[in-house]
């Protein structure tokens, strides 16, 4: 089968063509440049965004795809969680096409496609995992006990851990978005030069908080300005920093791996980017005898090609149309 995938839960609009388990197109169109003179992501000009580029964005999928509106036997979109003027817009967007070619609709939870983007392309391989789902907006942990039964075991309580990477660059003075800013430096600083604090490191919860960590940074700051005068210092911050988020997230996907008694560890979303995040992820796995399987980089940010994926596989196994304020994920329920 055929389906086509919207996803505007952010700021970037993305649609893409799906057929048989393999993604034929994955358009992207990133808003970083309009967001960034703010430091963030402004809801209001996200949406209007997704107005204006849509249509194109859609037209290039089925041109990349080679295929026709036609050809479509479904259509998926992103039902939330995200901004939800933002939502709207491509959600909206997608049904109305779905009616003009009366064809099928599926609504995809975006928590729930970052859950399966690792086994993209590689489904036979599937098997129980403890899944590590983090970015600017979420950090959750969920235990996988087959395709489409999962449990959330913990989740941020407050800042996730790319919005801890993003709100800590910007006290540096970091441009937007700064994750991938404290990335690059870290990979040349010293991440012991500064002792920041691991919240909920040893707490014996699935949960994590990153809030506590920010403002020590601030308050670090605060106390000594003139470091950032100093570019080596700024790396060293940096890989501090880093350290103290990847310990947390390394730390408690593997204890819960462990405890679940699970032979796979999967981790997604954009934070997953991150090179040290990766490698610690590599290292902890091959010590202590756990399968490893990281998305892609291209499908960790937010993409259609995994909501239409996900959107096939639900499709096959009896999903029909969704009302927007319908929860749709198996076992996964997520504010």
């Amino acid at each position: 089968m055929t389906i086509l995938a919207v996803e505007t839960s952010c700021d970037e609009t993305s649609a893409a063509v799906v057929r048989e388990g393999k993604i034929l197109s994955n358009i992207v169109s990133s808003q970083i440049a309009l967001h960034a003179e703010y430091g963030g992501v402004v809801p209001e000009l996200a949406a209007r965004e997704h107005l204006k580029n849509s249509p194109g964005v859609v037209r290039t999928a089925f041109e990349e795809a080679k295929i026709s509106p036609g050809e479509i036997d479904a259509i998926a979109a992103t039902q939330g969680p995200g901004l939800p003027t933002a939502l709207l817009v491509g959600f909206k967007a997608a049904q109305a096409m779905a009616f003009a070619l009366r064809k099928p609709f599926i609504g995809i939870n975006h928590h729930e496609a970052h859950l399966y983007s690792p086994w993209i392309g590689d489904f036979a391989a599937f098997q129980p995992n403890i899944s590590l789902i983090v970015s600017g907006g979420h950090t959750i942990l969920v235990w996988v006990q087959s395709e489409l039964k999962h449990q959330v075991l913990g989740a941020t309580i407050d800042d996730a851990g790319g919005e801890c990477f993003d709100k800590t660059g910007k006290l540096i003075g970091l441009p937007y978005p700064a994750g991938p800013e404290i990335d690059k430096l870290a990979e040349q600083g010293n991440p012991k030069a500064f002792d920041f604090p691991r919240p909920l490191l040893n707490d014996g919860s699935d949960d994590f908080s990153f809030s506590g960590l920010k403002t020590s940074v601030r308050y670090f700051l605060r106390d000594n300005p003139d470091l950032l005068t100093n570019p080596q210092r700024v790396r060293d911050l940096c890989a501090s920093i880093q350290a103290a988020i990847v310990e947390v997230l390394v730390a408690k996907t593997i204890r819960a791996a462990k405890r679940t008694a699970v032979r796979c560890v999967t981790a997604s979303g954009g934070v997953t980017c991150n090179r040290e995040l990766r490698k610690q992820l590599e290292q902890a796995c091959k010590r202590n005898g756990f399968i490893l399987r990281l998305a892609e980089k291209g499908l960790c940010t937010d993409n259609a090609g995994m909501i239409g994926i996900l959107a096939e596989r639900k499709f096959l196994a009896g999903a029909a149309q969704v009302p927007l304020d319908q929860e749709i994920m198996s076992g996964l329920t997520l504010a």
